[in-house]
Protein backbone atom coordinates (compact mmCIF):
# COMPACT_ATOMS: atom_id res chain seq x y z
CA UNK A 1 0.00 0.00 0.00
CA UNK A 2 1.28 3.72 -0.66
CA UNK A 3 1.32 5.33 2.02
CA UNK A 4 2.96 8.72 0.95
CA UNK A 5 1.24 11.66 1.20
CA UNK A 6 -0.64 13.46 -1.67
CA UNK A 7 -0.74 17.11 -1.46
CA UNK A 8 -2.69 19.99 -3.40
CA UNK A 9 -0.69 22.41 -5.09
CA UNK A 10 -3.49 24.72 -6.31
CA UNK A 11 -2.89 27.38 -3.18
CA UNK A 12 0.84 27.33 -3.72
CA UNK A 13 0.39 28.18 -7.52
CA UNK A 14 -2.30 30.91 -6.76
CA UNK A 15 0.00 33.05 -4.21
CA UNK A 16 2.60 32.09 -6.53
CA UNK A 17 0.24 33.88 -9.09
CA UNK A 18 -0.30 37.10 -5.68
CA UNK A 19 3.50 37.57 -5.62
CA UNK A 20 4.54 37.47 -8.99
CA UNK A 21 1.71 40.10 -10.02
CA UNK A 22 2.34 41.87 -6.98
CA UNK A 23 5.87 42.12 -7.26
CA UNK A 24 7.04 42.63 -10.89
CA UNK A 25 3.96 45.29 -11.54
CA UNK A 26 5.35 46.69 -8.16
CA UNK A 27 8.94 47.03 -9.02
CA UNK A 28 7.83 48.57 -12.22
CA UNK A 29 5.74 51.40 -11.18
CA UNK A 30 8.27 52.24 -8.49
CA UNK A 31 11.11 52.51 -10.59
CA UNK A 32 9.01 54.63 -13.12
CA UNK A 33 7.28 57.17 -10.34
CA UNK A 34 9.94 57.14 -7.64
CA UNK A 35 13.22 58.43 -6.41
CA UNK A 36 15.45 56.36 -5.03
CA UNK A 37 15.70 57.57 -1.28
CA UNK A 38 14.99 55.54 1.42
CA UNK A 39 11.78 54.03 1.64
CA UNK A 40 11.34 53.56 -2.19
CA UNK A 41 14.42 51.60 -1.69
CA UNK A 42 13.73 49.17 0.60
CA UNK A 43 10.26 48.83 -0.91
CA UNK A 44 12.43 47.74 -3.74
CA UNK A 45 14.59 44.85 -2.33
CA UNK A 46 11.13 43.95 -0.59
CA UNK A 47 9.18 43.89 -4.13
CA UNK A 48 12.41 42.00 -6.18
CA UNK A 49 12.01 39.50 -3.39
CA UNK A 50 8.54 39.08 -3.51
CA UNK A 51 8.99 39.05 -7.66
CA UNK A 52 11.76 36.37 -7.65
CA UNK A 53 9.93 33.91 -4.99
CA UNK A 54 7.18 33.94 -7.16
CA UNK A 55 8.96 33.01 -9.77
CA UNK A 56 10.55 30.53 -8.90
CA UNK A 57 7.92 28.52 -7.27
CA UNK A 58 6.54 27.23 -10.40
CA UNK A 59 10.06 25.63 -11.66
CA UNK A 60 10.80 24.26 -8.00
CA UNK A 61 7.66 22.68 -8.09
CA UNK A 62 8.64 21.02 -11.27
CA UNK A 63 12.09 20.24 -10.05
CA UNK A 64 10.63 18.96 -6.74
CA UNK A 65 8.18 16.80 -9.35
CA UNK A 66 10.70 15.54 -11.91
CA UNK A 67 13.66 14.67 -9.50
CA UNK A 68 11.56 13.92 -5.84
CA UNK A 69 13.70 10.71 -4.18
CA UNK A 70 10.72 9.40 -1.71
CA UNK A 71 7.79 11.18 -0.79
CA UNK A 72 6.70 14.66 -2.45
CA UNK A 73 7.89 18.15 -1.22
CA UNK A 74 4.91 19.75 0.66
CA UNK A 75 3.65 23.33 -0.53
CA UNK A 76 5.19 24.73 3.04
CA UNK A 77 8.95 23.32 2.12
CA UNK A 78 8.45 24.76 -1.45
CA UNK A 79 7.69 27.94 -0.33
CA UNK A 80 10.62 27.67 1.77
CA UNK A 81 12.90 27.03 -0.92
CA UNK A 82 11.21 29.70 -3.15
CA UNK A 83 12.06 31.99 -0.15
CA UNK A 84 15.28 31.31 -0.02
CA UNK A 85 15.91 32.19 -4.25
CA UNK A 86 13.93 35.02 -3.47
CA UNK A 87 16.66 35.90 -0.29
CA UNK A 88 19.57 34.96 -2.54
CA UNK A 89 17.97 36.80 -5.74
CA UNK A 90 18.01 40.25 -3.08
CA UNK A 91 21.37 39.59 -1.54
CA UNK A 92 22.88 39.43 -4.40
CA UNK A 93 21.30 42.46 -5.68
CA UNK A 94 22.31 44.65 -2.94
CA UNK A 95 25.59 43.24 -3.25
CA UNK A 96 25.76 43.95 -6.88
CA UNK A 97 24.34 47.82 -5.97
CA UNK A 98 27.40 48.28 -3.83
CA UNK A 99 29.29 46.89 -6.27
CA UNK A 100 30.82 43.84 -3.72
CA UNK A 101 29.11 41.12 -5.53
CA UNK A 102 31.92 38.60 -7.44
CA UNK A 103 31.32 35.31 -8.71
CA UNK A 104 33.36 33.52 -5.85
CA UNK A 105 31.18 35.39 -3.69
CA UNK A 106 27.50 34.48 -5.75
CA UNK A 107 29.16 30.41 -5.46
CA UNK A 108 29.86 30.62 -1.64
CA UNK A 109 26.41 32.57 -0.74
CA UNK A 110 24.53 29.57 -3.29
CA UNK A 111 26.29 26.96 -1.36
CA UNK A 112 25.34 28.06 2.09
CA UNK A 113 22.11 28.39 0.98
CA UNK A 114 21.87 25.18 -0.39
CA UNK A 115 23.63 23.95 2.41
CA UNK A 116 20.85 25.49 5.13
CA UNK A 117 18.20 23.78 2.95
CA UNK A 118 19.86 20.23 2.48
CA UNK A 119 20.00 20.20 6.30
CA UNK A 120 16.22 21.37 6.86
CA UNK A 121 15.38 18.93 4.72
CA UNK A 122 17.50 16.12 6.09
CA UNK A 123 16.46 16.99 9.89
CA UNK A 124 12.11 16.78 8.66
CA UNK A 125 13.08 13.40 6.95
CA UNK A 126 14.49 11.91 10.42
CA UNK A 127 11.59 13.50 12.19
CA UNK A 128 9.26 11.93 9.78
CA UNK A 129 10.69 8.56 10.64
CA UNK A 130 10.68 8.43 13.72
CA UNK A 131 6.92 9.31 13.87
Amino acid sequence: MDDTPQYSYTGLMLSALILIIAGWYGLYAIMNTTLPHLGPRWLFYVLWTSACTGTSLPFLWLLNRRFRSHAPASPKVLLREGLMVGLYASICLWLQLNQMLSLTLALLLSIGLFSIEWLLRLIERNARRMR
